[in-house]
């Protein structure tokens, strides 16, 4: 079934992207969608975005909307790289942005990440959550370990998915619109080192 998502807000506001949606296909509801950039607020500019399991793209395509630096598409599907490719051109933001064609969960090994902080969304299918649980799991750890601090992670999942054994648990924060969860979980800094002469350690 042929669909319109439209990118809700910044200076794409009101374009809208034409895909195909199907069993393998659910676009993040735009109520989610306005949801997660409300929370997200102020992290967005100016830093890079990652669009995991990247779909039509509308979520990466909104960061830049909202001024994220760049961001990238990590998606398999070939037709969907093709809209995704056709809808970055049309709307002229090609430059700011990069298109990976890749299973994320061999990608991920791969990933280099960035010095700075950056914010990682991922929507996986959701049959993942169930057919994949280990690997997707395993996903989730290697990008907590290899983001940089203040870094954000962000999973979209529903609520019938098994959401408890997310690596770190505790650390995860989870807001629930309708039948969908957003979990953010932060990476934070490490805390300062005190001098030699501050340390109760080491002391005379």
């Amino acid at each position: 079934m042929r669909t319109q998502v439209r990118i809700v807000a910044g200076s794409l506001r009101g374009r809208k992207l034409t895909c195909n949606v199907s069993s393998n296909l659910r676009p993040t509801p735009q109520m989610v969608r306005e949801a997660f950039f409300s929370v997200m607020g102020n992290a967005i500019p100016n830093r890079p975005f990652l669009d995991i399991f990247a779909g039509t793209g509308v979520v990466g395509m909104e960061a830049i909307s909202r001024g994220a630096t760049s961001a990238t598409f990590i998606e398999r599907d070939f037709q969907l790289l093709a809209d995704l490719e056709r809808h970055l051109r049309e709307f002229k933001i090609q430059d700011s942005t990069r298109v990976v064609r890749a299973d994320v969960y061999r990608w991920v090994e791969r990933w280099q990440p960035p010095a700075e902080p950056v914010n990682l969304f991922l929507s996986p299918p959701f049959a993942d959550f169930e057919r994949r649980l280990d690997e997707l799991l395993e996903l989730l750890k290697l990008l907590q370990d290899k983001a940089a601090p203040e870094s954000v992670l962000v999973l979209q999942g529903e609520h019938d998915a098994p959401l408890d054994q997310l690596p770190r648990r505790e650390e995860w924060e989870d807001r629930r619109y309708g039948r969908n969860h957003l979990l953010f979980w932060v990476r934070e800094s490490p805390e300062a080192v005190p001098a030699p002469e501050e340390s109760e350690y080491g002391k005379p």
